[in-house]
């Protein structure tokens, strides 16, 4: 296959991200279907959190059960160290970014900070899309990888399966936003971060692959994703409805597994 391709079946996998994304512009309050779209987001990112982390230790698991003890050594040291990089950054991020009063006369919150993160709402569905886009990106580097390699059927298959995975995500990456409609433009740049990097790691995987690099870039993911997953678990208790929760988390897990199996049927 051509580069060009190759980086369309990147864009392709990576695009189907923005079907989601218009469930955030909902006119009305909903606060039930707001509840349950929170909580089927959170059980979907806890299946990436799962799933990102057995993708990230199997080099390291096989590389101990070879008795391999340099990159065991090396490959969990850089897992641990993006976990917790992706993990407390987004606690030092969210904490730099939140508007702070300063005595009588202080500006509104509404007008302190960069309009991209002084809601609540829009902070953490920017930290949902950022978490995305680390996972997509490592996504990518196994479209690149397997399309290189002149795996034509494989690489469709894992775009099919990448690109169900992304049209999930795009309505979760959403969930938290309430109050004030956000832009079709701030929209957009939601789901430029979240699915862009499949796209950038399509290009990146189709000439350069290195375990290293994957467990790096999953790592990550799975820090930001862990953190999302606390802050969208603490919005879930305030809205008091958990019958409704606890059937959006469950919907969430099953979505997950149902789109990972028709990658894993792919061989990948």
């Amino acid at each position: 296959m051509s580069s060009a391709q190759i980086a369309l079946l990147g864009a392709i996998a990576g695009i189907t991200i923005f079907l989601g994304l218009p469930f955030g512009r909902l006119r009305t309050p909903m606060p039930k279907l707001k509840a349950l779209l929170n909580a089927t987001a959170t059980g979907i990112l806890i299946f990436l959190l799962w799933d990102v982390l057995a993708h990230a230790w199997e080099p390291v698991d096989t590389a101990l059960s070879q008795n391999h003890l340099g990159p065991t050594l090396g490959n969990g040291a850089v897992l641990a160290v993006t976990v917790g990089i992706g993990l407390l950054g987004l606690v030092y991020f969210d904490r730099s970014t939140r508007p702070r009063a300063h005595g009588p006369g202080a500006a509104a919150v509404g007008e302190l900070g960069p309009a991209i993160v002084r809601e609540p709402g829009r902070r953490l569905a920017l930290m949902i899309a950022v978490g995305i886009g680390l996972h997509n990106f490592a996504e990518g580097l196994t479209i690149g990888s397997s399309a290189a390699r002149g795996e034509l059927s494989l690489a469709v298959l894992l775009v099919i399966g990448f690109g169900l995975h992304n049209a999930t995500e795009g309505f979760g990456i959403v969930a938290p936003l309430t109050g004030r409609r956000p832009s079709w433009g701030y929209l957009a740049l939601l789901g430029v971060i979240g699915g862009g990097p499949t796209f950038v790691g399509t290009l990146v995987g189709q000439s350069f692959t290195n375990d290293t690099v994957s467990i790096a870039f999953l790592g990550l993911a799975a820090g930001s994703i862990l953190y999302v997953v606390i802050e969208l678990l603490a919005v879930a208790r305030t809205a008091n409805l958990k019958t409704i929760t606890t059937w959006g988390l469950f919907l969430g897990l099953v979505l997950g597994f149902a789109t990972d199996a028709i990658i894993t049927a792919a061989g990948a």
